[in-house]
């Protein structure tokens, strides 16, 4: 698995980039349950056989605090110490947790599943502002960007008869000059 000895910081590392996976307010220095979860999945420590989701989420209640919602990194070095023998069994505790820094040493969250955009010909079909017809034609200028407001409402002109000449004075006053 790993040759040699992994260093911690690039353990620590991988648990900042999993800390704030997904949340846009977290700082890096704590990591909640689900990214405990998602780090153990996508780094391999869950194997199906000897640690499965229900034993990483036993081990993070176990050595989170009574009423925390998340671990440090000190923590997470404790359930990583928890979890090793299990994963690596026949091995002593140093060799299993070496072994198992090296799993998740310079990994980063996977997007697995994620929903991707669709490139279908029927969507580019629909999507072509160039071939709109009738009102929905006058929505986008000539380079198919949207027109905002002025597609969708009919803005009054008030360049009419009353509106002409609205401040402008009346008839009356055009005879009184001359």
């Amino acid at each position: 698995m790993a040759e040699g000895s992994v260093s911690v910081a690039e353990v620590e590392t991988s648990f900042k980039k999993f800390a704030i996976h997904g949340d846009t307010k977290a700082t890096g220095k704590e990591m909640n349950g689900k990214n405990f979860a998602k780090l153990c999945k996508d780094c391999r420590v869950i194997d199906g056989k000897n640690i499965t989701a229900t034993d990483v989420d036993i081990v993070f209640t176990k050595v989170k605090a009574k009423t925390a919602r998340v671990i440090a990194f000190e923590q997470f070095s404790q359930a990583l110490s928890e979890l090793a023998p299990k994963r690596f069994k026949g091995k002593c505790q140093e060799e299993a947790l070496q072994q198992l820094y090296g799993l998740i040493a310079g990994r980063e969250p996977a997007n697995a599943g994620v929903t991707k955009v669709a490139k279908a010909a029927a969507v580019d079909r629909l999507t072509d502002t160039t071939k709109f017809t009738g009102a929905h034609k006058e929505r986008f200028d000539e380079s198919g960007k949207g027109k905002g407001k002025a597609g969708r409402v009919d803005i009054p002109d008030a360049s009419g008869y009353v509106g002409a000449y609205k401040g402008k004075g009346t008839y009356e006053d055009k005879v009184k000059e001359a």
